[in-house]
């Protein structure tokens, strides 16, 4: 069997606000806990002497990373050439320049002619020799609209015909190219796309350009034995029946916090024709925290803050700390104390959220269900209020005087109702 390794979403330079300078290196953390992932993927690609290496695209966090982001990249894959190991290279949407125009950042590797790599920046199938035998690979990289078709096909359409166009041209240039495939050679799609089923994560914010969601009945296909993914962050088969697997490996890293309970890894697989094992494998990626408290109805709220922190995993970890409080208790809060409790992190963000007075619990006596005159709802609201509870005899003084006052006018208003009356009466 051939023994494959499918990873996707390095994202390499990501996340640089939830780390810092790392003095000895000069470089932000994270990009060293990337790099880190990366190696990692590598090293068990070469330890296991994986046949062939497919990445699902998403190098970089855009097209133009800056040359020391380029060189970390290369010197990680650059040990699969010297493996002698092939390698498919996809092209994602965050590797392609304004929506496909004007090449991709992973095109260079062509270019160079780096020994047993191929960059998939169309779609094309590509027949590829082993030291376990031969493999074909169909490399879908992320379509656009230019990409299928000119703007002129799509002028007037709405969204939603403009996607069947795409769907419809897709299924067409895909079937050309099924039809052209050895039947006696194991087939794997490598596509980096948003299917129907997919559960999303940070990528939804990340995207760059508006793509389109691919129906998951294009990919069920008899020909293919594996459907190898990128672009979605979470790992996930969207095929649970495997006929055939289509695998989501997810990010290697945890962009941000919206990926905080994800595991992050890598996809090892045999396959022949007919026939495939695959295994997700985790990676000991930087932990992510949220800490989040309520302290607005707690008279200690530094206490319930620290507490919360002493509960949690944070060491060395990505911390946020999200707590409610009122604008009385800020006072309250030392913050340096706070700050002493987060010390043991990578790094932190702290973000109180102030509670508006109107968003407190309402009282049940003063319940849309309960009727109550004037005077008893708002002696109610008094006694319950600490802050008013000196002014409450003049409060309720005051507001006796103005009912007092409107029943005077009315019961005035009554009377020459009731005059002008009587002079009709007698005026007929």
């Amino acid at each position: 069997m051939i023994k494959i390794f499918h990873f996707s979403d390095i994202h390499l330079g990501s996340g640089f606000s939830h780390g810092r300078i790392n003095p000895k290196t000069g470089l932000n953390t994270r990009l060293e806990d990337f790099i880190k992932s990366l190696s990692l993927c590598i090293d068990r690609a070469i330890s296991e002497s994986v046949d062939l290496v497919l990445f699902g695209g998403d190098a970089f966090p855009d097209a133009t990373p800056p040359p020391y982001v380029q060189e970390a990249f290369a010197s990680q894959f650059c040990r699969l050439a010297d493996a002698n190991i092939p390698t498919v290279l996809l092209v994602g949407n965050h590797d392609q320049h304004s929506q496909g125009i004007g090449g991709a950042s992973l095109c260079i590797y062509r270019t160079l002619a780096v020994p047993g790599f191929i960059v998939g920046d169309s779609l094309n199938t590509h027949k590829i020799m082993t030291k376990n035998g031969d493999i074909q690979v169909i490399t879908l990289p992320w379509l656009t609209r230019s990409t299928l078709f000119t703007r002129r096909k799509t002028d007037g359409l709405s969204f939603e015909e403009v996607s069947q166009l795409l769907i419809e041209s897709l299924t067409s240039a895909l079937e050309g190219e099924i039809r052209q495939l050895d039947p006696a050679l194991p087939t794997i799609l490598l596509a980096h796309l948003m299917a129907d089923r997919a559960n999303l994560g940070a990528e939804r914010f990340l995207a760059v350009g508006k793509g389109f969601t691919i129906p998951i009945a294009l990919l069920i296909r008899p020909e293919f034995d594996y459907v190898a993914l990128g672009h979605v962050h979470k790992h996930q088969n969207l095929n649970p029946s495997n006929n055939p697997p289509i695998i989501y490996p997810g990010s290697i890293e945890r962009v941000d916090f919206s990926e905080e309970k994800e595991d992050k890894g890598y996809v090892l697989l045999e396959i022949e024709k007919g026939r495939v094992n695959w295994e997700f494998n985790t990676l000991p990626t930087r932990v992510f925290c949220t800490i989040n408290v309520n302290v607005s109805d707690q008279e200690d709220p530094q206490k319930i803050i620290l507490n919360a922190i002493q509960k949690k995993p944070i060491q060395d970890a990505v911390v946020r700390l999200i707590y409610q409080i009122r604008s009385e208790q800020l006072e309250l809060i030392d913050t340096q104390a706070i700050y002493q409790a987060l010390e043991i992190t990578h790094s932190y963000t702290i973000r109180p959220e102030l509670v508006s007075q109107l968003s407190r619990r309402r009282l049940p006596e003063l319940g849309v269900e309960n009727s109550l005159d004037p005077m008893t709802a708002l002696k109610a609201y008094l006694d319950n209020d600490e802050n008013l509870q000196e002014l409450a005899p003049d409060i309720l003084e005051a507001a006796q005087s103005l009912l007092n006052g409107e029943h005077k006018h009315q019961n005035a208003l009554a009377q020459k109702q009731g005059v002008l009356a009587l002079e009709i009466e007698e005026l007929n």
